[in-house]
């Protein structure tokens, strides 16, 4: 498995390919993302390595400890690196190339042509089945009373005399991790720690998102 690496959605905007079409593109700053731990076989039972992202700053020192826990700030003065406010772990097949402290930038996919990205999509709040899973609804008239945007039945009758479990209801719309795989890396731009790639990605502006090489495209 690739190595995961985080950044911020900074926006959308659109650029022009060689052929003079509208390429519509998400644009994802990622500050150097620097490894706090590895994890082998021998100490942990697996073979991984953790990253961190987004420096911790405060204007004043003094107040460092209220934003950064006890466990964490042990955690992080162990690795001999600064708080991070989001952390993140990525199993590997072998982690002997990599060093605590070793900072990963938009140059590592410098060689990589396609990604999948995660991210946690916006939340639309407690939505009715109509706008969350596209019902019909009921009729507007013909007898319809009070329940033009119910979604109507959820059951037999006495046989089964129940509703089965993971039918499509009412319930919180959005607010979930969502992945989009194989997007296309457009241009990236290591003086401004810029990763451009085609298409929309989950979440609100400056939601983080969680990068990787995609796993199920050939040569990418």
């Amino acid at each position: 498995m690739a190595l995961k690496l985080m950044g911020k959605k900074r926006g959308m905007t659109h650029l022009f390919d060689e052929k003079g079409n509208v390429v519509v593109c998400t644009v994802i700053e990622m500050e150097p993302n620097v490894v706090t731990q590895i994890k082998t076989q021998g100490t942990d039972g697996y073979d991984a390595v953790q990253v961190g992202f987004d420096k911790v700053t405060t204007k004043d020192p003094r107040t460092m400890d209220q934003r950064v826990k006890k466990p964490l700030r042990g955690h992080f003065k162990k690795a001999g690196v600064e708080p991070r406010r989001h952390m993140l772990e990525s199993r590997l097949s072998d982690v002997t190339g990599y060093q605590v402290g070793q900072e990963f930038d938009v140059t590592a996919f410098n060689e990589v042509k396609f990604i999948d990205a995660t991210a946690i999509s916006i939340g639309k709040g407690f939505q009715g089945a109509m706008k969350l899973h596209g019902f019909s609804g009921m009729p507007a008239s013909h007898g319809a009373k009070k329940n033009h945007r119910s979604l109507g039945s959820t059951g037999g009758r006495s046989t089964p005399g129940r509703c089965f479990p993971g039918g499509k209801r009412a319930s919180q719309m959005g607010n979930r991790q969502v992945t989009i795989q194989n997007l296309e890396i457009v241009q990236i731009i290591p003086e401004e720690n810029v990763v451009v790639v085609k298409g929309s990605i989950p979440g609100p502006k400056n939601g983080v998102v969680t990068m990787r090489q995609a796993v199920k495209k050939a040569g990418a």
